[in-house]
């Protein structure tokens, strides 16, 4: 009996470009800001992005741009979780700790505050205008192009 054997990597479309942005703004005020600077109209989604059960939710803003067949995403890439911390057993008082955990949507970036997808086949749009336009906002720190072909946790990206 032949044995087939299926390469998983082969059905990832690369048809996205990836930006990081490093920016301590809140989601809502950086997406104003994008939809300002870049001519956008990113909106929030009713539905956050969650992964491993709930653990994390990440924000996401999205705008279908109907001329140029594009579909525009802004992701939080930091998600902040108060949990309760660990009780001793043999404590005669009981405490009440929180531990602020931190999750990440691509964990080997764990420096990047927000991801910007921009889904297009036809990639007409220009990397390093969209770069100079983010970069002109005063409260983004830096901004730089993602390799998605690099990135361990892409399947993250898949929504």
């Amino acid at each position: 009996m032949a044995l087939h054997k299926l390469l998983v990597d082969d059905f990832y479309d690369t048809s996205y470009s990836l930006f990081a942005i490093h920016c301590r703004l809140e989601d809502y005020r950086l997406a104003y800001l994008l939809n300002k600077y870049l001519k956008l109209n990113l909106s929030r989604l009713p539905q956050d992005l969650d992964y491993k059960y709930f653990a994390a939710t990440y924000s996401i803003y999205e705008w279908h741009d109907e001329d140029h067949f594009t579909t525009w995403n802004m992701i939080s890439n930091v998600c902040k979780k108060e949990e309760d911390g660990l009780q001793s057993s043999g404590s005669l008082f009981s405490s009440n700790e929180k531990i602020l955990k931190t999750y990440h949507l691509l964990p080997e970036l764990k420096n990047v505050d927000y991801l910007i997808k921009i889904s297009n086949d036809d990639r007409y749009f220009d990397d390093k205008d969209i770069i100079e336009k983010i970069q002109t906002i005063p409260q983004v720190i830096t901004t730089y192009v993602i390799d998605v072909d690099q990135l361990k946790s892409k399947e993250n990206l898949i929504f």
